[in-house]
């Protein structure tokens, strides 16, 4: 396997969490004793992906700072600074020493994803990106009702679930995925995936049961802390989560 390298995202100003991301940057908001993106780095060094690059923006110079060139936990870290907004995507543009393919993860992600098996499913389907997925189950708290146009009950269902998959926010690249992003865009990632698709390429779906959190709202936050505070050896890691489960 090739050398691996990562890219976390932590330019976002976290609206969602304020006021909180007034003080602190949201990859800065602590789980227990660690920032969110300690928690990311120190799994990042277990894989042995030493190679670190964190594109910043809202309140830069606190996670320059707190994380520095990143000794402190045997791993190098350099960072992008954002001078505007430019979405999930837009920093990559502009990234120096990229290798062929990195692995890019946003700063406010809690999960027990091997990251290593990431790179070999990436490696072995020789797509241009792929995106790590999840079966999320949404339940609606309403009772659902189809009619047709004459207005006549057609189906009527009592709080149904829907099921599907959503991204975790994790994906690896191969660097050729700049050609598709201008210079100075403010792109999401989402946008160039399907960007990167449309123009033929192959961009592939990793399925996984890792435990997985997006922390950007207040209620997310809120219940990592308890997952964490409970589970933490699943995430500070000893040995390598293989499979991982979402059982509590």
């Amino acid at each position: 396997m090739s050398k691996l390298q990562a890219v976390i995202l932590a330019g976002g100003k976290g609206s969602r969490l304020r006021p909180y991301t007034m003080i602190l940057p949201k990859p800065l908001l602590p789980l227990g004793d660690f920032p969110i993106a300690e928690i990311i780095i120190r799994q990042l060094g277990f894989y042995d992906i030493k190679d670190i690059i964190i594109s910043t923006g809202h309140l830069a110079g606190l996670i320059e700072t707190y994380f520095g060139n990143g000794r402190r936990w045997g791993v190098r870290i350099r960072y992008v600074q954002e001078d505007k907004p430019l979405g999930t995507a837009g920093s990559i543009k502009f990234i120096p020493k990229l290798e062929e393919n990195f692995l890019v993860v946003n700063g406010d992600t809690l999960t027990d994803l091997n990251f290593r098996n990431l790179f070999k499913f990436h490696q072995q389907h020789k797509g241009i990106a792929t995106i790590s997925v999840k079966e999320r189950v949404v339940k609606t708290d309403f009772g659902v009702i189809e009619f047709n146009r004459r207005n006549e009950l057609l189906d009527y269902m009592e709080k149904p679930s829907h099921k599907s998959f959503v991204s975790l926010g994790i994906n690896i690249l191969n660097k050729r995925c700049r050609e598709y992003i201008k210079t100075g865009e403010a792109i999401g990632m989402p946008e160039l995936m399907l960007r990167m698709k449309d123009s033929g390429e192959k961009v592939h779906c990793f399925r996984t049961k890792n435990v997985w959190l997006d922390l950007g709202r207040l209620e997310d936050l809120e219940a990592a802390q308890e997952i964490f505070a409970s589970h933490r050896s699943r995430f500070l890691i000893d040995t390598p989560t293989q499979t991982g489960s979402d059982e509590y």
